[in-house]
């Protein structure tokens, strides 16, 4: 009951309506509305030729060894698993503190959380996802330089796309291996038990490396009092002021 109403005064924040085919309409023009939606297969489509660009051009322009190569890979890789977990427990689930903060964050994430099974509301937006890439990509070359980063970008782009299609699978499919339920049932305890655990989609692992899994953020709140599950993280709905 507690959570129901958290969801309807955080919906009152925007002031959101449902589209006719009954998914929360974000935006008020249709044409920022029409871009709140993306098909599964966009990501696909956009970043598998982007990847397979920088990809080649790092391996074939700078005479790196395949011993090389297999490392950077194995690096962008794991670099991701840790950069999923930090964007969605410090970046989605950011604490608001004004007005406008507020509605960033319910329009960036919480949108998700009030309506999990919308199939196009799961991946990122293309415009979304150049920007962000085009941060990172700047960020790892400083610290990595030219020669190393593309072979090293390419294979985080990888990652990228296995916690996009993880994350839908999770929402939309019935796994039938035991790591495919483990996986499942991590992302939906965190949607539906405790909001402030299991912030690995993709790697739940560090989630357990941090002691942020279920199992160990309800053992500290049990120790503190607060009781089991509440979505503390929540932005705080806006006041509400009166019409009279």
């Amino acid at each position: 009951m507690q959570q129901e109403q958290k969801q309807q005064d955080r919906q009152e924040i925007i002031v959101l309506t449902r589209n006719a085919d009954g998914t929360l309409r974000m935006f008020g023009p249709d044409w920022m509305e029409v871009h709140s939606h993306v098909h599964p297969i966009t990501p696909l489509l956009l970043w598998v030729p982007i990847i397979a660009l920088i990809f080649w051009h790092g391996a074939t322009s700078y005479g790196l060894s395949k011993t090389m190569l297999t490392g950077l890979v194995l690096t962008g890789l794991f670099i991701w698993t840790l950069s999923e977990y930090v964007l969605h427990r410090w970046v989605f689930h950011f604490k608001p503190w004004n007005d406008t903060t507020r509605k960033i964050s319910y329009l960036i994430h919480w949108v998700h959380h009030d309506s999990p099974n919308d199939k196009t509301r799961l991946v990122m937006p293309p415009i979304g996802g150049l920007v962000l890439a085009a941060i990172l990509y700047g960020f790892f070359r400083v610290i990595l330089g030219a020669v190393l980063v593309e072979p090293f970008f390419a294979a985080f782009l990888v990652g990228y796309l296995t916690y996009d299609y993880t994350h839908y699978a999770v929402h939309h499919f019935r796994p039938r291996t035991a790591l495919g339920r483990w996986v499942k049932k991590h992302h939906m305890d965190h949607h539906f038990l405790e909001q402030e655990s299991n912030w690995g989609v993709s790697s739940p692992v560090w989630d357990h490396v941090f002691g942020s899994n279920i199992s160990a953020v309800r053992g500290r709140k049990g120790k503190s009092g607060r009781p089991d599950g509440a979505p503390h993280a929540q932005p705080v709905p806006l006041e509400r002021k009166s019409t009279a």
